[in-house]
């Protein structure tokens, strides 16, 4: 073989391999890029710390998959062992045949202090008469409701004795579409701690959980929540909770069915609330003081009412602040102070943005007349 022969395989094998290197520097970037938003860490860190509420997220210059899939683990490992296992026993049924042993009903939750208080739903405990908490190393500790609030679906309890851990509480502000989330929690009550991975799949959802009252700034993901998962934590990458599972979507009313529609209540709400009730015991709510009915266009084309979106009143409650702002029975409330009642502007949730003590304007419409009244809200308890 000739010397020239020699010298061109060389150099083809030499081509060759720098066009590989260049390909697999290429890829490495372009999962880089691909991956760069995903709560990284560098490859020098042994875990990931947590970062505090409106703390700037660090900018790495590493990152690889094997280091999102350590993210998750690490992630998991911190928050695991402040998941509970929550057990409330119903009270005794009365029937003719004598008396029913009482249905015990499961969930999950959180340890959020090391004095033992902990997040759960307000669905999962409401109506208990008495409760207990299992631990990830499968102890049982007795526990009583703090305090409630049942238009946010939320319950703080307190526990007894020691705690494992205490899980951190993030920013639910800074969430982004895409972002990895992992949702924690004892699904059908038998698979204890439980997880499960996906995504941020939306932001600011709303749905209504009761006839008027919609649950607000909730966040959406594809992590499988299941019944059990209830009050478990949505927990970020960097080990925080950013939210409290609350509910799953199977389907819409035409019988369609859907897979993946997790909600949780964002925790900038949870912690709010969780404040109050650990503070004082119960959660203030303002109170205006009439039962109504809400009017849509539907209602509102059945019984020719002059608007399509607002709430009739019912009845006044006598001494009531609405009874003392001048509120009448039959009066149509259309808007609280700036915010019109609407189809994205639920009567309750609006009242609730106020707080107990806040005076505003009601717009009202009034034997076809179109009046506006002051109230001064007062305050009503919600304490479990």
């Amino acid at each position: 073989m000739s010397w020239r022969y020699v010298v061109y395989a060389f150099v083809l094998i030499v081509v060759a391999s720098v066009s590989a290197l260049a390909g697999s520097v290429a890829g490495g970037v372009a999962v880089y890029s691909a991956l760069r938003d995903s709560e990284p860490k560098q490859v020098d860190e042994p875990i990931l710390e947590p970062i505090q509420p409106g703390q700037e997220q660090p900018s790495y210059l590493q990152v690889s998959v094997t280091e999102i899939e350590t993210a998750v683990t690490e992630a998991v490992e911190m928050v695991s062992p402040a998941v509970v296992t929550v057990v409330g026993i119903m009270p005794e049924q009365r029937t003719f045949i004598g008396p029913i042993p009482g249905q015990t009903v499961s969930g999950s939750g959180v340890i959020i202090t090391t004095d033992g208080y902990i997040l759960t739903n307000n669905h999962v405990v409401e109506g208990t008469e008495s409760l207990s908490v299992f631990l990830a190393d499968g102890s049982e500790l007795p526990a009583s409701i703090a305090g409630t609030d049942p238009f946010a679906d939320l319950a703080v309890l307190k526990a007894e004795g020691e705690m494992p851990a205490v899980a951190v509480l993030g920013n639910s502000d800074v969430l982004k579409v895409g972002e990895t989330v992992i949702a924690i929690g004892s699904p059908l009550g038998d698979f204890v701690n439980t997880v499960t991975v996906g995504v941020v799949s939306a932001t600011g959802r709303s749905l209504e959980a009761r006839q008027g009252l919609m649950l607000e700034d909730l966040i959406q993901t594809d992590a499988a929540i299941n019944q059990g998962n209830s009050g478990g934590p949505l927990v970020n990458l960097a080990g925080e909770v950013i939210g409290i599972n609350t509910l799953v979507v199977r389907g819409g009313l035409d019988g369609t069915t859907a897979e993946g529609l997790g909600f949780a209540i964002s925790v900038n709400t949870v912690r709010a609330i969780a404040d109050q009730i650990i503070e004082q015991g119960y959660v203030a709510r303002p109170y205006m003081g009439i039962r109504w009915q809400a009017i849509t266009p539907g209602v509102a084309q059945s019984y020719n009412l002059p608007v399509e979106w607002g709430v009739f009143v019912s009845e006044v409650i006598p001494n009531s602040p609405a009874a003392r702002g001048g509120l009448q029975q039959g009066d149509i409330i259309t808007h609280l102070g700036d915010v019109a009642l609407d189809e994205d502007h639920a009567f309750i949730n609006t009242l609730f943005s106020y707080s107990p003590g806040d005076a505003i304007t009601l717009e009202v419409h009034r034997d076809g007349e179109t009046i506006e009244l002051q109230i001064t809200l007062g305050e009503t308890r919600l304490d479990g």
